[in-house]
């Protein structure tokens, strides 16, 4: 049968190095390896399902927060999943009482979302191959997330494996970028520069000098090539986050800028000065769900207060800090345009000047989505800071 080759797990020393998920066979209780990128504890329920298992049923069990080990086809696994998601999408959206209180309920509706689709499992063998019928080869896209293979069978979500496999398509493909004419590819967790107004605002914004630039959270290394391309000889990017440095490096090698650009690990600045420091932080004041979540939410504005309060000490004379910023959270009441002008003030800093773009992403004009209001007000400015 096709999943004899996930043994029980002996109990080594091991066993303690990593979350396992427990689940009931004929012969007693099994174990593997639990994987989960967005740091989702294993299920303390695990049933097995298989091709007869109907999508009533396993929909019933995940919102009960029972796992499925899925032990049939694999095609119908992926049938299973969108059948579920059918019926979640059946239920009435709770109406808003304000931009955000849709905010709330929207990002409540995805973590709800989240765990019950995450509640259909697969297994992976220790080389990464799904022992399935039907199964696609996925060896190269669990090895690039999770590191080269263990020879440690293991489970995961059939969703988180789904998401890999996209974005290994993502890197493989790469997102066209206008004002580089390049592709940029993106890594898993890495922040996909897909709406492109803020590189087309780098792209544009007068440079206060040729000679060298900050780039502060370099992700995928896209703001880096843009001030490359525009010919500022020495580029400093900082990331702390071990899959964007390694993202920015292949881009930026690829792209023929790695003499330019130094990519160093650092939260935040870099040392020394330099007359451009530029900052693309996450746009949203809110909580991150998952590890993975940090590109997109900056937790109390933390990143965002990080770089102004060490812009000063980082500027030589006369020289500008640009921080790219979106106005999304001002209109969903999650910070106002007078505490950021405050922040700015407190941080000993002045505003030279500001360039401003209306977003162009499809989610603009979707009169559907929950944050439609806030969508369709949002501007993205390209502040131009300097110290007092």
């Amino acid at each position: 049968m096709a999943h004899a080759c996930l043994h029980r797990l002996p109990r080594h020393k091991h066993m303690t190095d990593f979350p396992t998920l427990t689940w009931p066979e004929a012969d007693g209780p099994h174990s593997a390896r639990w994987r989960s990128e967005a740091a989702v504890p294993p299920a303390k329920r695990v049933v097995i399902a298989d091709d007869r298992t109907t999508a009533d049923a396993a929909y019933r069990l995940a919102c009960e927060g029972t796992a499925l080990l899925w032990r049939g086809d694999f095609q119908n696994a992926r049938q299973l999943l969108q059948a579920m998601t059918r019926r979640l999408e059946r239920k009435p959206r709770k109406q808003a009482a304000s931009p955000l209180d849709a905010f709330n309920l929207h990002r409540q509706a995805q973590s709800q979302r989240a765990r019950t689709l995450g509640m259909l499992l697969v297994p992976l063998e220790g080389d990464y191959t799904i022992p399935l019928r039907r199964a696609p080869d996925v060896r190269q896209a669990c090895e690039e997330v999770y590191g080269p293979p263990t020879q440690e069978s293991s489970i995961v979500s059939l969703r988180e494996l789904l998401g890999l496999i996209g974005a290994h398509e993502w890197r493989k493909k790469g997102v066209e970028i206008p004002a580089l004419q390049e592709r940029i590819h993106p890594h898993y967790g890495v922040f996909s520069p897909v709406r492109g107004e803020y590189v087309d605002l780098v792209a544009r914004t007068p440079l206060p000098s040729l000679e060298k630039a900050f780039d502060i959270g370099v992700g995928t290394g896209v703001l880096s090539a843009v001030l490359a391309k525009r010919g500022v000889k020495r580029i400093v990017a900082t990331d702390q986050d071990p899959r964007a440095l390694a993202c920015a490096k292949e881009n930026l090698t690829r792209l023929g800028y790695d003499r330019q650009v130094e990519i160093v690990a650092a939260d935040l600045f870099p040392e020394g000065r330099s007359p451009l420091v530029v900052c693309n932080p996450p746009w949203v004041p809110a909580r991150p769900a998952s590890p993975i979540e940090n590109a997109v939410y900056d937790y109390e504005n933390r990143m965002l207060l990080g770089f102004l309060n060490g812009l000063a000490d980082h500027l030589e004379p006369d020289g500008e800090g640009w921080l790219i910023l979106s106005d999304f959270a001002e209109h969903l009441g999650m910070r106002t345009r007078d505490w950021l002008l405050v922040a700015i003030d407190n941080a000993r800093l002045t505003v030279a000047g500001r360039e401003d773009i209306k977003p162009r992403h499809p989610k603009a004009t979707d009169t559907t989505d929950p944050l439609h209001t806030a969508r369709v007000a949002e501007v993205t400015s390209l502040w131009r800071l300097k110290a007092k």
